[in-house]
């Protein structure tokens, strides 16, 4: 394959953050040993073939390293990466204008791939199976069509609900993974690699808290550090301790589970005006006054992870754990 820069094509933004603090080879990424091992196979292969990979397709909550991985694919194949989302593709000119300029064996990273118009997804589907495209040219009588060869490329697409993709869609992709959410150790140890790159000291108790605070997330792993990092330089001694992440994120409104006043909101809300469920997730989202979309893919899938909700037929239940968790009194049959 090619000798690109995979970085090419991101914007500054995300170029920062990428060099900064995202792994940029499969050896240095923490967690999601199944997937890391796939994706080694699968390039180890391709590289042997002198073929571009499989097409890839991530589901996972918004944080867990879908688009990490996908510019790991692009930095161990050796080729560039182009960086989009669903829904910033509106028409099929857009997708023409990005498929057009892929070199052989470049990377298509789209995020949210499942909000993707369907006029879009149907334009893709031979732009991943055949690499063509059809072009219809006039109209009524006179239309004809065209249709023009593409270069191989890989498409990595990343999506917090794999259940919207349409099955033609999900299909045409080779390797299909789900990231989990991290365990404490994995977490810790990204803490302490994150914070040797931001140049800053933290101890084992220091690092370990701020993981099992950061909901099973590499991304706010990253994010918390970086506030407690700003609260130790100005109101410590420049060393993350425990008691240092203690202080600083009771500022940041993050308690000992990980729960934001967003979190707590949610729960508070089913507790307090629907007497712990069921409740639709629309009523929720009224009462709160956000989006459904946003309680979905960002709130719920932590809370269902460490049991404080769940999902019935009827709608959403508060667990027991979370009544106790708020050192509210449980009623008698409640949970019967």
């Amino acid at each position: 394959m090619p000798d690109r820069d995979p970085e090419e094509n991101t914007d500054m933004d995300e170029k920062s953050e990428f060099i900064s603090l995202r792994p940029k080879h499969l050896e240095e990424y923490v967690g999601q040993a199944k997937v890391v091992e796939t994706l080694q196979i699968a390039i180890e292969a391709a590289l042997k073939r002198n073929e571009p990979l499989d097409h890839v397709l991530f589901h996972a909550p918004p944080g867990l390293g879908k688009t990490t991985l996908a510019h790991i694919i692009a930095e161990e194949m050796g080729v560039r990466i182009t960086v989009t989302s669903g829904p910033a593709l509106e028409k099929g000119g857009d997708l023409l204008g990005i498929l057009t300029h892929l070199e052989e064996g470049d990377v298509l990273f789209i995020d949210e791939i499942h909000r993707l118009p369907r006029v879009i997804e149907e334009f893709l589907y031979p732009a991943m199976e055949d690499f063509a495209v059809d072009f219809i040219f006039d109209k009524g009588i006179h239309a004809r069509s065209h249709r023009y060869r593409l270069e191989r490329f890989v498409l990595v697409g990343a999506t917090t609900r794999a259940g919207s993709l349409s099955p033609p869609l999900r299909e045409r992709f080779g390797i299909f993974r789900t990231l989990d959410f991290y365990v404490e150790e994995d977490l810790t140890r990204i803490a302490k690699r994150s914070a040797a790159l931001l140049d800053v000291v933290v101890d084992d108790n220091g690092a370990q808290e701020i993981a099992c605070r950061s909901r099973g997330t590499p991304r706010i792993v990253n994010r918390l550090l970086k506030r407690v990092r700003d609260f130790a330089q100005v109101r410590g001694d420049g060393v993350i301790h425990k008691g240092t992440v203690q202080e600083a994120l009771a500022l940041e409104g993050v308690d000992e589970k990980g729960l934001t006043t967003l979190d707590r909101k949610f729960l508070r809300s089913i507790i307090d005006f629907y007497k712990g469920g069921p409740a639709g997730i629309e009523a929720i989202a009224a009462t709160l006054q956000e989006e459904s979309d946003t309680l979905v893919d960002v709130v719920e899938p932590y809370l269902l992870q460490i049991g404080f909700l769940t999902r019935t037929s009827s709608g959403r239940k508060v667990s027991e754990d979370a009544y106790k968790h708020f050192g509210l009194p449980v009623h008698p049959g409640l949970f019967q």
